[in-house]
């Protein structure tokens, strides 16, 4: 499962890649599983960077929690199906911008 987020002062942040056990995603499409932390990197998901960000690999789970409850394309029965998800910085909130109405 590709796990992508650009919500850089999130603990769970490893070089772009969602390292959390488990993900909540609600009904506002918010990420509720986001924590933040007091050092802050910088964010490039509203601009583009002079370089290209560290990315890293993607992250191998067999055993995700990946919880929606959004009404989303993707939401069977409180689990999000999509093959990963992307979440972005809009508006100071970790949006889940994979997000396809329902």
């Amino acid at each position: 499962m590709d796990l992508v987020c650009r919500k850089t002062e999130c603990k769970y942040n490893k070089n772009y890649v969602c390292q959390a056990k488990g993900i909540l995603i609600d009904k506002k499409i918010t990420c509720a599983t986001h924590e933040p932390i007091a050092e802050q990197k910088p964010d490039y998901s509203k601009t583009l960077p002079k370089r290209t960000p560290v990315y890293g690999k993607q992250r191998i789970v067999k055993d995700l929690n990946l919880l929606c409850k959004a009404n989303c394309l993707f939401n069977h029965n409180g689990y999000c199906k999509a093959n990963g998800i992307t979440v972005n910085s809009l508006d100071e909130k970790p949006i889940c911008v994979t997000f396809l109405k329902n």
